[in-house]
């Protein structure tokens, strides 16, 4: 089973665009808030490097932000990552 885990924060607009693009594939995922957990923040940029949202990685594998998963998506990437 495929695991997606989005780092985001409140009125993030690249958030919810990502929140829509996974849903508008059926895809569940775990929502991780960093703005309201400094250490889930501190993890995130661990994990990927980055200390932007969202912060998106399928199956343990960072994939990036936003531009990155619609990029996946638009190029069926994406579709093998979650197979």
């Amino acid at each position: 089973m495929t695991k997606i885990i989005m780092y985001t924060k409140e009125n993030c607009s690249y958030c919810n665009r990502a929140k829509q693009l996974l849903a508008a594939k059926k895809l569940d995922y775990q929502e991780i808030r960093v703005d309201t957990d400094s250490d889930k923040l501190e993890e995130m940029v661990r994990l990927s490097g980055r200390r932007t949202v969202p912060q998106i990685f399928i199956n343990g594998k960072a994939i990036g932000g936003y531009d990155d998963l619609f990029a996946l998506s638009q190029s069926d990437e994406l579709n093998k990552l979650l197979n």
